[in-house]
C-alpha cells in the first residue's frame, strides 16, 4: 500500500523548525525499477524520483517544482488490472511541468480517470 505522510505547521514556535514536513512510500512493486529522487536533467525546476520501468518511464509519485507545485498520489490494487491503462506517474509529471493551477488541473483529471488503474 502507498502512504503519504504530512505535518504542516504555519507557525513553528523555533526559527529552526520546518513548516511542512512531507513524506511517501512507493511500495506496489518492489523490484520495479526507479530513480532516486534528484532534479531532472534538462529540466531542472522538478525535483522528485522517476519511474523507469518500460512503458511507463518518466512517471512519479511525488515531486515538487521550484515554481511552488506539489504533486502526489497513491496507487490501490483493483481487484482486475487493466494491462493497457495509462502509467499514473504520468499524472504528476503532467501537472508539474504543466502551466495549469491545481484546480484546473484535477478537473482535467476528473475527466480522464477512467483511462488509469486506481489511484487517490
Amino acid at each position: 500500500m502507498c502512504i503519504i505522510f504530512f505535518k504542516f505547521d504555519p507557525r513553528p514556535v523555533s526559527k529552526n523548525a520546518y513548516r511542512l514536513i512531507l513524506a511517501a512510500n512507493r511500495d506496489e512493486f518492489y523490484n520495479r525499477p526507479s530513480k532516486l529522487a534528484d532534479f531532472w536533467g534538462n529540466n531542472s525546476e522538478i525535483l522528485s524520483g522517476l519511474d523507469m520501468e518500460e512503458g511507463k518511464a518518466g512517471g512519479t509519485w511525488l515531486g515538487i517544482s521550484t515554481r511552488g507545485k506539489l504533486g502526489a498520489l497513491t496507487n490501490y490494487l483493483q481487484p482486475r488490472q487493466e494491462p493497457d491503462a495509462r502509467g499514473r506517474g504520468e499524472l504528476v509529471s503532467h501537472f508539474l511541468t504543466s502551466d495549469m493551477d491545481s484546480l484546473s488541473y484535477l478537473k482535467k483529471v476528473s475527466t480522464e480517470g477512467h483511462l488509469y488503474n486506481g489511484f487517490n
